[in-house]
């Protein structure tokens, strides 16, 4: 691994930087005989997709082979996603760890669920709700510090969208998860699930399309993340269209669409810290972070804070330095300015990855 030397314009003060790698580590002082990789453009630490399933086949529910699974990630690296947090997988992709060229992955184990309420092939099915504390402690010790709940889904009964747990077993479950130093998120659609995950103390909200200015200001008073995957709500007509025998749910999918952009808006003007994530994997193809870069733009944020929700924010939240002395040597180098596109952000010309070029362009 030979030294490298990088000089540029840094995001996001955009002042100029200047740093050396070093057995793939950042420093700030000169290494001898250094080979420069740029004079000029723009440097970000690599950027993170915060909903993310590695290892879903593509189009089923099930576990996928590993040499698709490589694929997965080679794709999300080559696009410039070096962190992952993947937001629960039905297969172990541990060996991942062991390749210097592929990105990182924080795990979140599997989805939990009930019987018959998520997509079948990709969750642990608890038969009753008192196993959820018990296995919240399985699934945060197989992952790396974070749990997945799923908290509502068809609930084919009723027609509709429906929580899965009740509030005192969420109460009992997150404290299990917290324990174990572990942070939990859920998979939450509609509105009614949203208040007993949030005052059990959930961390984080994955889509969160229902909810509402009560919500949002129980999110704000508890601190909890939003992780809003835009370009996965875009396909809820599709859902809706696909249900034709529960009209009530097919209607609730159609209304949570069509004000998406004000409700994760709303949840954006309070202070709802929200990170940038793609739910690729199953229905949404991998490689896709710019274009939820850009879905958030659509929905308020600015181009920095979009950006920094896919790069140097998302890395603070989930504990990964960004470009700095000491840390490893995880960036990105692009001619034009990232945030003006997706274009732009979605082809770095030069990725570096653990101190080594992976890939330029």
């Amino acid at each position: 691994m030979g030294a490298l030397h990088f000089r540029g314009t840094g995001l996001p003060d955009e002042q100029p930087v200047e740093f050396w790698v070093d057995n793939g580590v950042i420093s700030a002082e000169p290494v001898p005989g250094a080979e420069t990789v740029c004079e000029s453009g723009w440097i970000v630490p690599g950027l993170v997709d915060a909903h993310c399933h590695v290892g879903i086949r593509f189009g089923g529910g099930g576990g996928e082979s590993i040499e698709g699974l490589i694929a997965q990630v080679e794709t999300e690296r080559d696009c410039g996603v070096l962190l992952i947090r993947d937001a629960g997988s039905p297969v172990d992709t541990r060996f991942v760890d062991d390749r210097p060229d592929l990105p990182r992955i924080i795990r979140a184990g599997q989805h939990i669920a009930a019987p018959k309420r998520y997509i079948r092939g990709l969750p642990v099915d608890l038969e009753d709700e008192s196993q959820l504390p018990d296995e919240v402690v399985r699934q945060a010790r197989a992952g790396d510090g974070w749990v997945k709940l799923v908290g509502d889904w068809i609930d084919r009964s009723a027609g509709d969208l429906a929580p899965l747990w009740s509030d005192d077993i969420l109460v009992e479950a997150i404290a299990a998860a917290h324990r174990e130093g572990a942070r939990v998120t859920a998979h939450v659609f509609a509105e009614d699930a949203l208040p007993g995950l949030i005052n059990a103390g959930i961390d984080c909200i994955e889509h969160g399309t229902g909810l509402t200015d009560e919500t949002i200001e129980l999110m704000v008073a508890h601190g909890t993340a939003l992780v809003p995957t835009l370009i996965n709500i875009a396909t809820f007509p599709d859902i809706a269209e696909s249900a034709s025998r529960f009209p009530i749910y097919a209607a609730h999918m159609r209304d949570l669409h069509s004000r998406v952009k004000d409700t994760i808006g709303a949840a954006h003007d309070a202070g709802i810290p929200i990170y940038a994530g793609t739910d690729a994997g199953g229905s949404i193809v991998h490689g896709r972070i710019a274009d939820e870069v850009e879905e958030l733009k659509a929905v308020g944020l600015t181009p920095s804070e979009a950006l920094g929700a896919a790069c140097w924010d998302a890395r603070t939240w989930l504990g990964h330095p960004g470009v700095e002395a000491g840390a490893s040597a995880d960036l990105l180098l692009f001619r034009n300015d990232p945030r003006g596109s997706s274009d732009a952000l979605a082809a770095p010309d030069v990725v570096v990855l653990r101190g080594n070029v992976v890939k330029t362009r």
